[in-house]
């Protein structure tokens, strides 16, 4: 089964003062949204391999969106998350089965790396709900300059029978990190956490 998409929205945010102090360079950060027809709506099912497999669709179609909308190259990515949003008459494990059985591997590969679990959430609501992308670093969990999240909302969804579903990607941390932990200087990259 394919993803029905009804709309695809690319947002680009760049941070260039924090604090009153300049950032230098601009943090920015890039999410990209599909709002897609919920298959199940309405109606238990075991089986949500069809889901899944929509979920793999979008893990190569938006990353690929969000990575060239910071024109960057996919290796230049420092943080990621994803999110969905399932209309009210969907279950939270539709948004699930999107978003954790398939979506990590092409997006990792368009990434050209991804050692750490990519941050998510999920929850439902109506149309505008906003979504809170969490972010953390595609290497390293523990680098708490990349704790982090992006909001998202898209004003006509989802609508009942529809869940909105966002990556995140991030070209730098947070502007003026001074929290302490593990810098990205530091980063083995190894098994997830450092």
């Amino acid at each position: 089964m394919s993803a029905e998409i009804r709309r695809i929205i690319t947002i680009v945010e760049e941070t260039r003062t924090e604090g009153g102090k300049a950032v230098n360079p601009p943090t920015r950060r890039a999410a990209a949204v599909a709002v897609i027809r919920n298959p199940y709506v309405g109606t238990f099912v075991d089986d949500l391999e069809a889901l899944s497999d929509i979920g793999a669709e979008l893990g190569d179609i938006l990353p690929r969106r969000a990575v060239a909308a910071l024109g960057i190259a996919g290796d230049q990515v420092e943080s990621f998350g994803k999110a969905a949003a399932v209309g009210a008459d969907g279950e939270l494990e539709h948004a699930a089965a999107i978003l954790h059985p398939k979506l990590g591997a092409p997006f990792r590969d368009i990434l050209g790396k991804g050692a750490a679990l990519i941050p998510s959430s999920k929850k439902r609501g109506g149309l505008g709900i906003p979504l809170d992308i969490p972010l953390g670093h595609k290497d390293a969990a523990k680098v708490r300059s990349h704790f982090d999240g992006m909001e998202v909302r898209i004003s006509d969804a989802p609508r009942a029978d529809e869940i909105v579903v966002a990556i995140a990607v991030t070209d730098s941390g947070r502007p003026h990190p001074r929290v302490g932990g593990l810098t990205k200087d530091q980063i083995v990259g190894k098994d997830g956490m450092s």
